[in-house]
């Protein structure tokens, strides 16, 4: 991988400055983005989901807990696969901490995913996550916000009502995603959905190594995020 070129502090803080003036224009229109983000239209939620968890069957609303805001990570978790998704298990990692900072600001946050509750809660204990992960085993779920591929349907996905191509080259029925919900009393109502690249400022260490000469570089692999592994599978 290409190295930066040496120069004079004095030519550093020259272009350092020249960037600065485009890191101020991503912000602004990032926070242009964000209120645009928060003024989309919303629709009600007219289907009864049903989630396995710890204390048993749950409806949508009560991911909810006392919040009024919920934010669901359609976690990749196959009901025949013995472990989660490793990029999936990636964002995960990326959580710690985040959940009370989350509840300071009226935000629930929950895993889901179509495993039977008992490799979730296997798979949970080994990477030792804290999260709240249920299991839409058995419900339209994971369907109707299409990080399911049903048997019987080509071979993509529909994101955002467009049709899309799997990340990588390997074959399953499952994707990644992330969707919000409001509720207003016992009406809950969808408000946001995103998949792929629209994670990416979820994850931590990618905006950490967005920052550094050497950056992510994934440009040799496959795909990016081949170099991946769980946690507990890294050799150090």
């Amino acid at each position: 991988m290409e190295r930066p070129t040496v120069v004079s502090r004095q030519e550093w803080l020259v272009a350092r400055k020249a960037l600065l003036e485009r890191e101020k224009e991503a912000t602004r229109e990032r926070d242009a983005l964000s209120a645009a983000r928060r003024g989309l239209p919303m629709v009600e939620i007219d289907k009864a989901y049903g989630f396995d968890g710890p204390a048993g069957r749950v409806q949508l609303i009560d991911l909810f807990g006392d919040q009024p805001q919920l934010i669901v990570y359609h976690f990749m978790f196959d009901p025949s696969w013995d472990e989660g998704c490793k990029s999936c298990s990636y964002l995960a990692d990326n959580l710690a901490g985040s959940l009370s900072h989350l509840a300071a600001r009226d935000t629930a946050f929950a895993l889901v995913s179509r495993a039977p509750l008992a490799r979730i809660e296997s798979f949970k204990k080994r990477m030792g996550w804290d999260v709240p992960w249920y299991s839409s085993f058995g419900s339209d779920f994971n369907y109707d916000f299409h990080v399911t591929v049903a048997d019987d349907a080509p071979a993509f996905t529909y994101e955002n009502g467009v049709a899309s191509k799997p990340a990588s080259d390997v074959a399953t029925s499952e994707a990644p995603g992330l969707s919000v919900f409001l509720r207003d009393g016992d009406r809950v109502f969808h408000t946001y959905s995103t998949y792929q690249r629209g994670l990416d400022g979820l994850i931590g260490t990618y905006n950490y190594l967005d920052l550094t000469p050497l950056g992510r570089h994934e440009d040799e692999l496959s795909w990016s995020m081949e170099w991946l592994r769980h946690h507990d599978r890294y050799t150090l």
